[in-house]
């Protein structure tokens, strides 16, 4: 793509931190921005911890245990993020990159499945189901969210191996016995600074951005949402 045609975006990486304030902190950026600001594509290992999405029905949630449970507001089902996974925020104004949420979608799924290449990994798309397979079992999830045409949210991608047993907790995306692997499990690396730089040329190239490094927001401490126990909640996003 010409230079010409590129878009500035800042990339953050967060390193590794607890769930809620990043998620806060995304629902902040969205709602500033206006029609000038700069896209921004966050970063970060999360603390271990289940979400449920808008759609999210608690049943799913078979064992948490020690694992926190918290309901938010992308779209989807259960998922985890914990550490040994790389979770991307694309925190990109849609309507100005004229991408509809379709092809949102399918560009972060061809970045990964791109990023798999890279270690000669064949990762596939399913219909239905979003995110990115290797036979059958899945890499990547994704669960966003978009609000004035500006999405938040994003994708988590299963690089160490230790990234993966905590799946066995819940019926992954709401589907019982769906396999969840790691890249780590198919030949490619465990370490997730490898990966990253790989994952980002590849979004970069997918949505037409000129990516420049910037600091990491600061997380203030910033009052709980609770922890859902999954027994009891009820099915509904925040």
């Amino acid at each position: 793509m010409p230079s010409s045609s590129m878009r500035d975006a800042v990339v953050r990486d967060l390193g590794r931190q607890p769930y809620e304030p990043v998620w806060r902190a995304m629902q902040a950026f969205t709602d500033a921005r206006d029609a000038n600001t700069t896209d921004e594509l966050w970063l970060v290992e999360h603390e271990p911890v289940f979400t449920l999405g808008q759609a999210g029905k608690p049943e799913h949630v078979l064992m948490p245990g020690e694992i926190p449970v918290i309901h938010v507001d992308r779209g989807g089902q259960v998922t985890y993020h914990g550490p040994g996974q790389i979770v991307a925020y694309p925190l990109l104004d849609l309507k100005r990159l004229k991408i509809g949420v379709r092809d949102y979608v399918c560009k972060i799924e061809q970045a990964v499945i791109d990023t798999l290449a890279e270690w000669n990994i064949e990762g596939a798309r399913k219909d239905g189901a979003p995110g990115v397979y290797v036979n059958g079992a899945k890499v990547a999830a994704l669960g966003i969210r978009v609000r004035r045409g500006c999405a938040f949210h994003g994708l988590a991608f299963n690089i160490a191996g230790e990234s993966v047993s905590p799946f066995l907790r819940i019926n992954p995306c709401g589907y019982e016995g769906l396999q969840v692997v790691a890249m780590s499990d198919l030949g490619g690396p465990s370490s997730l600074d490898a990966v990253k730089p790989v994952l980002l040329d590849k979004l970069a190239r997918q949505f037409g951005l000129a990516l420049a490094e910037g600091p990491a927001p600061g997380f203030s401490p910033l009052p709980s949402v609770g922890e859902v126990d999954a027994r009891s909640a009820s099915g509904e996003g925040v």
